[in-house]
């Protein structure tokens, strides 16, 4: 059956930055097969299924290249126990470990995650985690487009961000190798193609070379993609440079790990030279401009850009809500730059759609022409906030809010539709992740009586 949502702006994200108002596309399956004015494409399919886009506009999904869905069970708790900047450095992200869970408490928190994902306009994910196993068929359930990386590393003792003698656990890491290959072997391809499985690494200073080599000749036998959080914080570049003498990045390059299927996240403490390092081998850098404006570290865009890498954007903890991502990755690159025109909205959308298509191949999605995938969002451009409309894409880069999403598509069937969510049991999945937390946490806290348990926690997740 042809859809066709016709008196729409249509936002395409083409090579143009083409703005269509008053005009038609037409879907197929999971194609798109037409965009014009309204009146020439209901012409040519006067059986099609009408959705008067009178007042919205249609443009294409967001690819979040880089979360981690579980840990939204740390909302209101991690964003405010970001780690030092300065040494001493003694790793971890946070004084507070993410309590542990139960196969079926990850897949609550993670139907949570692709829920806010998908009202806040997101088609695709990277998900970067361990346990693949325990929720990859609740997410391909959602209907969304996933990602999903299984991660390996051979360090234990410890987190990221910690210069201490690095403690090998050799067997460990080959059992992650294994994981990931038995994952790829279950889940590659599933849901029509909509779920694909990738290798993460987790950081360079918590895999050791033997480990980085060992997975990327898995990642090259697979025919797949790779994730590694890069450069994030100090204490890792100095965890690095006391455990190899080398930078994070130089680290990686001399393992032949840098290459153009690799997403490496934050890239935020880095000298100019391993910029330089990730454009020369064609690396994606998520821009986590969320996360990275709530602790207090950006990378330098502009640089890395120039340098020849692909800008693509993720929301990596506690928040899938990518329309926030877009609009705070554009302001803190105006603040870096200080520039008011630059980057320019066209260009920020550009990060969130296309480039992370293209990043996690699927080149013919993120942005709208005939012949690519139907995977879109349709926006409400009516709301108080949003009125005047006179450039649409400006409008909704600097206004928009995840709430102004009303119908979501993906391979051109809809996911979410005039606001309401067809493809999950929204509130079941509410009533369970907060059911999870008020488990989970006491949980931890009654274990762990040595943490100080933050200002404000509720009392419903203490034990």
């Amino acid at each position: 059956m042809t859809i066709v949502i016709h008196n729409a702006v249509i936002a395409t994200v083409d090579d143009r930055d083409q703005l269509h108002y008053g005009a038609a596309i037409a879907i197929d399956g999971d194609r798109i097969t037409a965009i014009g004015p309204s009146a020439e494409v209901l012409a040519r399919h006067p059986a099609a299924e009408k959705v008067d886009g009178t007042g919205k506009m249609v443009m294409p999904g967001f690819a979040n290249v880089h979360t981690h869905f579980t840990m939204t069970l740390a909302r209101g708790v991690f964003e405010d126990l970001s780690p030092p900047h300065k040494p001493p450095f003694s790793g971890g992200l946070s004084p507070i470990p993410l309590p542990d869970m139960t196969p079926e408490e990850r897949r609550a928190m993670a139907l949570i995650g692709a829920l806010e994902a998908l009202r806040s306009g997101t088609t695709l994910v990277l998900e970067d985690t361990n346990d693949v196993d325990d929720y990859a068929e609740a997410l391909a359930g959602t209907g969304m487009r996933f990602l999903l990386s299984e991660r390996a590393y051979d360090r234990v003792g410890t987190s990221i961000g910690d210069p201490a003698p690095f403690k090998l656990d050799r067997a460990l890491g080959q059992r992650h190798l294994r994981t990931i290959e038995a994952a790829h072997k279950k889940w590659n391809g599933k849901a029509d193609g909509r779920i694909r499985i990738a290798a993460s690494a987790w950081a360079p200073d918590m895999c050791s070379p033997e480990l980085l080599k060992d997975l990327r000749a898995l990642q090259q036998q697979l025919d797949t993609w790779a994730t590694i959080h890069c450069n994030q914080i100090w204490g890792e570049v100095a965890a690095v440079k006391a455990h190899r003498n080398r930078l994070p990045t130089e680290y990686l390059g001399d393992l032949g790990f840098l290459h153009d299927r690799l997403v490496c996240a934050h890239c935020r403490c880095m000298e100019p030279s391993e910029e330089k390092l990730l454009g020369e081998a064609g690396v994606t850098v998520a821009f986590n401009a969320a996360i990275a404006a709530r602790r207090g570290l950006s990378p330098r865009i502009a640089d890395l850009e120039n340098y020849g890498c692909t800008i693509a954007m993720g929301s990596d903890n506690m928040a899938e809500d990518m329309v926030e991502v877009l609009r705070t990755g554009l302001f803190m690159e105006r603040v870096r730059r200080e520039d008011g025109r630059n980057p320019t909205p066209e260009q920020a959308l550009r990060w969130a759609t296309r480039n992370g298509y293209r990043a996690l191949g699927v080149p013919d999605g993120g942005w709208l022409k005939p012949g690519n995938k139907a995977d879109l969002i349709v926006v409400d451009l009516t709301g108080a906030h949003m009125v005047p409309v006179l450039r649409a894409v400006s409008t909704f880069v600097h206004q928009a809010q995840a709430r102004d999403v009303e119908a979501v598509m993906v391979d051109g069937k809809w996911l979410m539709k005039a606001g309401k969510v067809l493809a999950m049991d929204e509130e079941a999945v509410l009533a369970e992740a907060q059911r999870v937390a008020n488990t989970a946490w006491p949980r931890l806290f009654a274990k762990r009586r040595d943490l100080k348990v933050p200002d404000g926690f509720s009392p419903d997740a203490l034990p």
